[in-house]
């Protein structure tokens, strides 16, 4: 039927815009990694920063334009893992954690193999999960505390020889790798439609919060992802207690 084969044309097609901004996301977290391997952390933790923002345009430019493919699926996997899971734990250690011997990069890698579960589970649990919120911190999140750690502690000067620096660098690396394989429900925001009015106190929120940023971003940025990624146990311990609160209720009710 002519229709179901324009729709396996589809799958199979590629298309040049969302996968330029892929390629822009994948770029930026190869730079990071030349970046700190230059001793630029500043700079390769912006790079990071930038990556998640070309992986949010991506997809959402892919689904504006209806040029969605099985093809930008697998590349945007591919690039996420660079960009959000090689490229934070290689900045990170190189930065802070090689001189905790073995414990440095055991950790680099346990963010790296959570970055990999934490896509792999979302690929496969696409379509049966809520989607208002994800399954576990997303790894561009996670990225962004170990990027906004390193960004605040070089733009403040905090000197990297101090043992505590190195050990909160270990803790912050291991807690985002584990956090990307919990069950914890951080929201998604894919309910916000960019084609969806907003009222004008909607855009004022928006402005705001630019010049909030750019206040001084590098204590913004980090104090913001770190909220979110304290968010989705308080979604969980909620949703226990009500789970709870119900069992309660009908025990009384029988």
């Amino acid at each position: 039927m002519p229709g179901r084969n324009t729709d396996e044309l589809r799958r199979r097609s590629i298309y040049l815009l969302p996968n330029a901004f892929t390629t822009a996301n994948l770029f930026a977290g190869f730079y990071a990694v030349v970046q700190a391997m230059n001793g630029r952390f500043e700079v390769a933790a912006i790079a990071i920063f930038l990556a998640m923002v070309f992986d949010g345009m991506d997809g959402r430019v892919a689904r504006l334009t209806n040029t969605q493919s099985a093809f930008g699926e697998q590349y945007d996997s591919m690039a996420d893992l660079t960009s959000f899971g090689v490229a934070p734990a290689l900045v990170m250690y190189v930065w802070a954690l090689q001189d905790l011997g073995r414990w440095g990069w055991l950790a680099a890698f346990v963010f790296v193999a959570g970055a990999a579960l934490r896509l792999a589970r979302f690929n496969t649990n696409i379509a049966v999960v809520d989607k208002r919120f994800f399954q576990g911190l997303p790894s561009p999140a996670a990225a962004a505390l170990i990027a906004g750690f390193v960004w605040l502690s070089v733009d403040n000067k905090l000197p990297i020889s101090t043992s505590m620096l190195q050990w909160s660098a270990f803790a912050l690396t291991i807690y985002a790798g584990v956090a990307m394989v919990s069950n914890a429900p951080f929201y998604s925001g894919k309910s916000f439609a960019l084609g969806k009015s907003v009222p004008f106190w909607g855009m004022l929120l928006l402005v705001l919060l630019f010049v909030f940023v750019s206040s001084d971003p590098p204590v913004v940025l980090f104090g913001l992802f770190v909220l979110y990624g304290l968010s989705g146990w308080v979604v969980m311990a909620w949703r226990w207690h009500r789970a709870r609160r119900l069992i309660e209720q009908r025990r009384e009710d029988i």
